[in-house]
């Protein structure tokens, strides 16, 4: 039995996509185990591109079984979609895919409250997708779980006190006798779609530890988003730290036998962000204009800046991370120099471990160390050796500061474009 947590080490958009992709080969189980369709995953797969959401990336692999366990939440038309599309490429998922019963939906109601709070007063850019709202009512105790979706009288039940309670601030923005017509219009297709995936997936998840089975857990967005750890109030709605593997699919800490980390070789936000000055040369915003960052969800343009020690510190002891995998080294080719944050300085203080208070979160600096830079491409290396030699130095200074192991270096978006360091933490 060998259990593998894939988590991001930083705001999200790390390239886990391409990372889990890889690794679902030799994967008996892949398990999204929190987020919603908020995040996305982007991978090549036939030399085709695929962003997935919901459906583990797992599912192009014949006979990988996939799990969408309870802390996940579920857009019932959303997953339909997906599972449509990957059916026009040939991909059925009958027969594969496992969802949890009690995993939360997510119904149009929630997606018009994230609106409704979007564009009032308090903004932290989420993505609309009433990700937030259907979390807000697994707290409170008035979620509808997948279980009480497909049973049709339970759910006419909920969804009545639902639109009820939040009557007062969803008639700004629609009438309800609309948005009930709107919810029902399609119920029971999605219902009638959604039932037979329908499960307990921790006894699916215990039968397979029983058998010795390789599980993959994978995580939506990265550990800088996380709701109790992350960047607060500038975060997601649940824990994609590899501790919300737990809770989030029914697993005792115990049955964890490794974690991955998948970290950028340099940093990126949405929007504003304290840490780290925005990474250019002469051109501007260099990885901007090379169409790199662009969110797979949101279509929305990274902020991008020098990667940052400190956090990825942070990343490493909250996670446990045994290994990491670096990513997009490819994107820093040509760069006259290279910058790493090593500290944050506040009001005369050096920080070297990652702050809590938002204040000091808005006003410290990053302190960075400078290296040279490489030229030539990196693409289509094969070994570490075959890196230009300021890249190697680069990998083993972001080691060093970071206080662990670089296993795999990623240097494109094709799964066969990955570098194998070591191979005594991961399978391949």
């Amino acid at each position: 039995m060998t259990t593998l947590v894939t988590v991001g080490t930083q705001w999200g958009d790390e390239g886990k996509g391409k990372v889990v992709h890889f690794l679902s080969q030799n994967a008996d189980l892949i398990v999204r185990y929190q987020g919603g369709n908020n995040a996305g995953h982007t991978i090549i797969f036939e030399d085709k591109p695929f962003v997935l959401h919901l459906i583990p990336s797992g599912i192009l692999f014949p006979k990988k079984k996939c799990l969408i366990t309870n802390g996940v939440v579920i857009d019932p038309e959303n997953l339909y979609k997906e599972a449509m599309l990957l059916k026009s490429k040939n991909l059925d998922v009958k027969g594969r895919l496992f969802i949890s019963e009690s995993a939360h939906v997510i119904l149009p109601y929630h997606r018009y409250l994230d609106i409704l709070r979007e564009e009032g007063r308090i903004r932290i850019g989420t993505t609309r997708r009433g990700i937030g709202p259907a979390y807000a009512d697994k707290v409170t105790r008035l979620g509808i779980r997948v279980v009480d979706y497909i049973e049709e009288e339970v759910f006419m039940d909920l969804l009545e006190k639902n639109l009820r309670e939040k009557a007062p601030l969803l008639k700004k923005i629609i009438p309800i006798a609309k948005l009930r017509a709107n919810i029902l219009k399609d119920y029971r297709k999605y219902k009638n779609f959604i039932k037979p995936f329908v499960t307990n997936t921790s006894l699916v998840l215990d039968k397979a530890l029983k058998e010795n089975k390789n599980i993959l857990f994978e995580s939506a967005q990265g550990t800088l988003l996380d709701l109790d750890f992350g960047t607060y109030p500038f975060v997601t709605s649940s824990n994609p730290i590899a501790g919300g593997v737990c809770a989030g699919a029914g697993l005792g800490p115990t049955k964890i036998n490794s974690v991955l980390g998948v970290v950028k070789a340099y940093t990126t936000r949405v929007g504003e962000g304290p840490f780290t000055a925005e990474l250019r040369d002469k051109t501007g915003d260099y990885l901007r204009e090379k169409g790199q960052e662009y969110g797979a969800t949101t279509g929305r343009p990274r902020r991008c800046g020098w990667f940052d020690a400190v956090l990825l510190r942070h990343s490493i002891r909250l996670n446990g991370i045994d290994s990491l995998v670096l990513t997009k080294l490819d994107c820093l080719e040509g760069m006259e120099k290279l910058k790493i944050c090593t500290a944050y300085k506040y009001k005369g203080k050096l920080l070297k471990d990652f702050p809590a208070s938002r204040l000091v979160q808005q006003k410290c600096t990053p302190v960075y160390e400078e290296l040279p830079g490489f030229t030539g491409s990196v693409k289509g290396a094969k070994k570490f050796s075959d890196l230009p030699v300021n890249a190697q130095r680069y990998v083993k200074r972001m080691e060093e500061l970071m206080g662990a192991k670089i296993n795999l270096i990623s240097l494109g978006r094709k799964r066969e474009e990955i570098i194998v360091l070591e191979k005594s933490k991961i399978w391949y």
